[in-house]
């Protein structure tokens, strides 16, 4: 695959304060290549092969719809306890920055910018544009308008590239002024790619021949799993290092002097769905190690923030860089590559890497323009108000104690299946419903309800299923799901993080709060304990459903959201359960048709205290 020259020369314009704004953010000039003789600065111009060349890659990753530094379930602006800013408009103005910068100093290449994943799904502004207001109907993608005009040179496949089906993601495929990458993304049939696998960028360096720049992406073999609904017997998904063993050679073959990664999946070996794929879903790191003739690494999925790290190839000893800018805009990676001819032909000879802070600047006033409108129309739609709620519900504490916001989803949930199955074989069994407390923060208030509000609640834009299991595989799912606790002793009263986001070994950063599911009953409660006291797979303690024990042969229909029923998180049973409902309906979308639907939406209609944390069967604190 070719790509032609870069054609954003325009934005090469020098603007104010460039100097300050990237000092602000954090940036330090990366020391000149050592090897550069002394009379010849990185980046001057130097005698015949003598001369070094300095190659800056920018790049950002898991953006999930992020444009404007906003929160749309808050109604207000972005702000976190670290107080970052988020969104492509802040990024813009860090991009154009560093284009001044490099574009004041002599002989220096325009940089490069990249993307590694997870683009078009995450805000309301990204589920608008996908299912309320389809860009399948000719409207650009928010996503694809403001990359197109910071100007990108290429991005990777992410993950939830393939949540709205492959009708929106075609299209805004289409809508990109830039390739959209995944060598790992292949026919079901063919085993070819059914994306673009590479691209090569000429960068032109003054007064020698242009740096041939080799951009490979991979994208996360989850998606199989994920979105099975989506790609199963149309696309399937090869290893990052399988198929990176395959595909660096030939993007070498093709003339790339530089070979750049960008890569859906963390840098440390890890997957959350076990051993259901063949392929790990965090691989970043061992790629570098296997698989010669890479140069750096723009790493995405992990959501973490790793300015620079070099991971050495096991057969060449070549140290690589890579870096990932944590999340949703909060920072821009900078890659420096410093290049010199050997033997005619550009060589990496040093490499470093670092990541630049968005809150320190402003959003750039364009990108706010261009996309002022469509954030209007969303801002408008979810505030609008569907309901009202008879007393305020908070998640806040839905990790550690049953509330009233959860039992909600599970409500909700296993309310949509029961009708469903009426005049099915299943139409008699027990409903229950798994949830997860996605977000701590959400909070329906007493009074009047938004959209914003219920989807707060509900943050991914999961469908419902419903499978069958047993008592047995009920008590085992629970017990899964307990490992999520850390292992304490006496009552407390502990801080959440003392008992919390436990780590496993495919979980080393701790257990996120979406891979801890509570279970509920519909018509009658599913109650038990979790006793944090004891070793993980002996937790949970008084399992009954209708005040009588559970019994392993006991049947149950259990409703589901589909990430988890197709593997994600790794839970056992449910993946290879029999579905006895799937209708493609998203969850949070169940929610707010049950608000608009009723008007009212009342606790006292279905919380109850059903689930307790237990130490040695006594009750414990937590307080927050």
């Amino acid at each position: 695959m070719t790509g032609g020259e870069r054609k954003t020369m325009g934005r090469r314009t020098v603007i104010g304060g460039a100097a300050a704004a990237l000092a602000a953010a954090g940036f330090e000039a990366a020391p000149a290549y050592a090897g550069a003789p002394s009379s010849t600065p990185s980046g001057a111009a130097g005698s015949g092969d003598q001369r070094v060349v300095r190659l800056s890659v920018l790049g950002t990753t898991d953006l999930h719809g992020n444009v404007f530094n906003w929160d749309y379930f808050k109604n207000a602006e972005y702000d976190d306890s670290a107080h970052n800013d988020i969104g492509l408009a802040k990024i813009s103005t860090l991009v154009k920055a560093v284009r001044a910068r490099l574009a004041a100093q002599k002989h220096t290449p325009e940089p490069l910018v990249l993307d590694a994943g997870d683009t078009i799904q995450g805000t309301p502004l990204a589920y608008y544009f996908a299912k309320i207001q389809p860009i399948t109907g000719g409207h650009v993608h928010p996503m694809a308008a403001a990359m197109n005009e910071i100007g990108y040179d290429a991005a990777a496949l992410g993950n939830h590239e393939f949540n709205y089906g492959l009708d929106i993601l075609r299209k805004f495929q289409r809508q990109l002024e830039f390739p959209l990458l995944g060598a790992n993304a292949q026919d079901w049939t063919t085993g070819l790619p059914v994306f673009p696998p590479y691209v090569l960028k000429k960068v032109h360096v003054r007064g020698e021949k242009p740096i041939t720049v080799g951009i490979l992406g991979l994208t996360n073999p989850g998606i199989a799993i994920w979105d099975k609904a989506v790609v199963e017997n149309k696309i399937k998904f090869g290893g990052i290092v399988e198929l990176a063993k395959s595909w660096v050679p030939k993007v070498r073959a093709a003339g790339a002097d530089v070979v750049i990664v960008s890569v859906h999946s963390g840098i440390d070996l890890s997957s959350s769905y076990g051993d259901a794929l063949p392929y790990p879903e965090n691989a970043a790191g061992p790629m570098v190690e296997q698989v010669p003739g890479i140069d750096a690494v723009l790493v995405g999925h992990a959501h973490q923030e790793v300015a620079e790290r070099f991971v050495t190839n096991q057969q060449t000893g070549e140290k690589v860089v890579l870096v990932e800018p944590l999340k949703w805009g909060m920072r821009l990676a900078m890659i420096d590559l410093d290049l010199q001819k050997v033997r005619g032909r550009w060589t990496v000879v040093g490499r470093h890497s670092q990541v630049l802070n968005a809150n320190t600047v402003e959003p750039d006033p364009k990108v706010t323009k261009l996309l002022q409108k469509d954030h209007d129309k969303v801002v408008e739609y979810v505030n609008s108000k569907i309901g009202t709620c008879t007393e305020a519900m908070s998640a806040a504490t839905a990790p550690w104690e049953d509330t009233a916001a959860l039992d909600f989803v599970n409500f909700v949930q296993a309310d949509a299946v029961s009708k469903a199955l009426a005049g099915t074989p299943q139409a008699d069994l027990p409903v229950l419903a798994i949830a997860a407390p996605f977000n701590r923060a959400a909070a329906i208030p007493a009074g009047d309800v938004s959209v914003r509000d219920v989807a707060g609640l509900y943050i991914f834009d999961n469908t419902l299923l419903a499978v069958t299991m047993t008592g047995a595989q009920v008590r085992a799912y629970l017990e899964f799901s307990a490992q999520y606790f850390k292992q304490v002793t006496g009552t407390g009263p502990f801080t959440p993080d003392q008992v919390t986001n436990a780590p496993t070994p495919t979980a080393p950063n701790g257990t996120p709060d979406y891979n801890y599911d509570i279970l509920g009953g519909l018509t009658a409660p599913l109650a038990y304990h979790v006793d944090i006291a004891k070793p993980v797979g002996s937790r949970i303690a008084d399992l009954a459903y209708d005040g009588a024990a559970v019994t392993d042969d006991q049947q149950f229909v259990v409703a589901v959201n589909n990430y988890r029923q197709s593997g994600g998180g790794n839970f056992p049973h449910v993946s290879k359960a029999e579905v006895v409902y799937n209708r493609q309906v998203e969850i949070r979308q169940l929610m707010i048709d049950y608000v608009s639907t009723t008007g009212t939406v009342d606790p006292s209609a279905f919380h109850t205290t059903d689930w307790s944390l237990t130490s040695n069967g006594a009750p414990i604190t937590v307080t927050s």
